[in-house]
């Protein structure tokens, strides 16, 4: 079946080989990703990892029918090939979406830490929870990630860059008599992490948990923390897909140009900002500044390829594979909030009763924009103070209707997975539980 290839030269002997074998154009894509993460538990470090991973996905077209195959470690490059012919032979014909190219390094992107500098992140971080809160216990997971991804297909593009992210998550329990609390918090970002401002959030919502209270019920405005405002903008990300405009899902699908939210909300994507960035996307189209709403006003679906040709303007440089198993389609690299002028306080100093949502449990809102989530972790606030701690709280509405009547946005942006959000507040969303 065929030597196990080199690593490097890999891409070229899958496209000679496709080629002698019948197809008419293949591309490959290579994934390696580099790993240490580093587990405190119960307060002190625990366990040290190391993990290495690479994969290869090979998609070809014989007669105009796509296959594809991937393989993970050494690979036999012929039995690669052969797997994705077969593969082939199942599928229709589509018309063959690849960009012509040349072959271009991008800049790598991130700096790599020791295993001791995490640690010494981890010691601090723990140290400074527990010099105010001695009784809490911390556990908390820090890593360096290396990927390194190079795209290359049988018209002459080869691109490929490193990129290189740090993470930390810190977490606390709290157990005060027949009281559980449980408060975590992390970052995303590139060359250095900040274990200060990591506890320091933690530190601030001990003490707006610091006593339970009940919450206020009914139709009333809701402060979402940059922390759980992600419910908001996953519904936002589906509905902007330019894929849901075709298969008429998106209840945005005919509104470009007209206004779809509050004037407070501007929404967009920057491949150069953030420890999300990136520089081509998974079909080696540039990727590029892109605004999708702009101060409530829709202006923009993102697509790949095949979509944005059906949608007759072209691809965006947002076509992604959820998996190496997987062929393009339109999605995400980083999503960013433009943030408002209010710091957080200054938000909540604008409340007479409301509530505060800071951690959630239960489905966020999917493409319907419906949700009825849990409070994990809640505050209530009274005449612009916060009182304490919600339990047994439940916020529910839409997500559309709740951007139409979106307030403000605070100034307190930050990385929330690979969306950079402040908070928000809306002006009223149904809140239940108990009132003593």
């Amino acid at each position: 079946m065929g030597a196990a290839a080199h690593w490097n030269t890999l891409p070229e002997q899958l496209l000679d080989l496709a080629k002698q074998t019948g197809a008419e154009a293949a591309e490959v894509f290579q994934s390696s990703s580099s790993a240490h993460p580093v587990f405190f538990e119960a307060n002190r470090l625990k366990q040290l990892e190391s993990n290495n991973l690479e994969g290869t996905a090979l998609r070809l077209w014989r007669e105009g029918r796509p296959g594809i195959a991937v393989a993970h470690g050494p690979i036999a490059p012929q039995a690669l090939v052969d797997k994705a012919i077969a593969i082939s032979q199942l599928n229709e014909p589509e018309a063959i979406e690849l960009n012509e190219g040349t072959a271009q390094r991008f800049p790598d992107m991130g700096q790599t830490v020791t295993v001791a500098q995490m640690i010494e992140w981890g010691n601090t971080a723990i140290a400074l929870i527990r010099d105010q809160y001695p009784d809490v216990i911390c556990e908390a997971e820090l890593e360096c990630d290396t990927e390194v991804t190079r795209f290359v297909n049988s018209r002459g593009l080869d691109y490929g860059y490193s990129d290189t992210t740090l993470s930390s998550y810190l977490g606390v329990e709290w157990v005060r008599g027949d009281d559980f609390l449980s408060v975590g918090d992390g970052q995303v970002k590139r060359n250095a992490l900040s274990p200060e401002a990591l506890a320091q959030q933690i530190l601030k919502r001990l003490a707006w948990a610091d006593r339970n209270v009940a919450p206020v019920v009914g139709r009333v405005p809701v402060l979402f923390t940059a922390k759980a405002a992600d419910i908001l903008w996953g519904t936002v990300q589906a509905a902007l897909s330019g894929k849901r405009v075709l298969e008429g899902s998106s209840p945005w699908s005919d509104r470009l140009g007209e206004k779809v939210t509050s004037a407070a909300l501007t929404l967009y994507q920057d491949p150069d900002t953030g420890p999300f960035s990136c520089p081509f996307d998974d079909e080696g189209t540039p990727t590029q500044k892109l605004t999708f709403i702009d101060q409530g006003v829709l202006r923009l679906f993102y697509t790949d390829r095949t979509v944005g040709k059906e949608l007759g303007g072209g691809s965006t440089g947002n076509g992604f594979r959820p998996g190496l198993g997987s062929a393009p389609t339109p999605g995400l690299f980083n999503t960013l909030v433009a943030p408002g002028q209010l710091t957080f306080t200054e938000l909540v100093q604008q409340l007479d009763d409301a509530i505060v949502v800071d951690q959630i449990l239960g489905e966020t809102a999917g493409i319907s924009g419906d949700f009825s989530i849990n409070i994990d972790l809640g505050y209530r606030v009274r005449r612009g103070e916060i009182q304490g701690r919600v339990k047994d709280t439940m916020v529910s509405g839409n997500v559309y209707t709740a951007l139409m009547n979106l307030q403000a946005m605070g100034r307190d942006a930050d990385w929330n997975g690979a969306c950079f959000t402040p908070s928000v507040l809306l002006a009223a969303l149904s809140v239940t539980g108990a009132r003593s």
